[in-house]
């Protein structure tokens, strides 16, 4: 019998919803899940009429554990490559986790387990609300692998380095709350008010202007490696269009009009 497709995709009031959809090994990431996600998060980026997405995993168990095992066993009997670092000649690239130019706000919607690849396609998002039964953690050291989908990279740019290297290095997992202390996770949330407060984060992403969250969110991300002068002398496409739109004029109107804007978005 066929797999159904691995990934759920629906868009309503300017938010894609992408869901992990192979709930029965915990969402773990085959190559057809990432041939799926590629063309999402194209459609992401082209629809004007999208402002936010929103990625979870289906099951209520697990956000995803990763790379699945058993695919990457027969694929290695098979004569497969190992992997390494970064996704470039694989299906589905460039995934999320290599996605730098993607200029829409991406929510991870945790509830369970957000191990290996999981963990690192939620450190590749924007922000991250999970739920207080979630957990987090990078085993690829304990498996003979690397965590090369960006989890060496982002947790240790993400988190102190020392405490970075401590679960790179031994595959140890950490909580929902110790994940927020370290900054990891905007909020956690009740298992049961989950998704409560995934949509007040998302109300408050809709507020705001959607081309203000776009040029924002690239000065935000290209200028991490510069220096102060380099950012403020560094040309941004999405600024030059939020500076020229209607919207850079709508905001301050609205305002003085004491009435909500209505922002174009274009």
């Amino acid at each position: 019998m066929a797999e159904s497709a691995p990934v759920r995709y629906e868009k309503r009031d300017h938010v894609a919803y992408v869901t992990l959809d192979r709930p029965a090994v915990l969402n773990a990431m085959n190559l057809a899940t990432h041939e799926a996600l590629a063309g999402i998060w194209d459609d992401v980026e082209n629809d004007d009429d999208v402002r936010v997405a929103v990625l979870t995993g289906a099951g209520g168990r697990a956000f995803s554990v990763g790379q699945d095992l058993h695919e990457r066993v027969r694929l290695a009997a098979e004569g497969a490559p190992p992997t390494t670092f970064g996704s470039r000649g694989q299906p589905g690239y460039p995934r999320l986790t290599e996605r730098f130019e993607l200029s829409k706000p991406v929510l991870a919607r945790v509830d369970g387990y957000a191990l290996g690849g999981g963990f690192e396609l939620a450190l590749a998002c924007d922000l991250i609300i999970a739920s207080d039964r979630s957990v987090f953690g990078l085993p690829e050291a304990t498996l003979g692998l690397v965590p090369g989908a960006g989890g060496a990279f982002r947790l240790t740019r993400q988190a102190p380095l020392k405490v970075a290297m401590g679960y790179l290095l031994t595959g140890r997992r950490m909580s929902a709350h110790t994940a927020a202390g370290l900054g990891l996770v905007n909020e956690v949330a009740p298992a049961g008010e989950l998704d409560a407060c995934v949509s007040g984060w998302v109300r408050d992403l809709l507020r705001s202007a959607p081309l203000s969250v776009r040029a924002i969110k690239e000065a935000a991300m290209r200028s991490l490696d510069l220096s102060l002068p380099e950012a403020f002398a560094t040309p941004f496409v999405h600024e030059q269009r939020r500076r020229l739109s209607r919207d850079a004029e709508e905001g301050p109107r609205a305002f003085a009009e004491k009435r909500a804007p209505s922002w174009e978005g274009r």
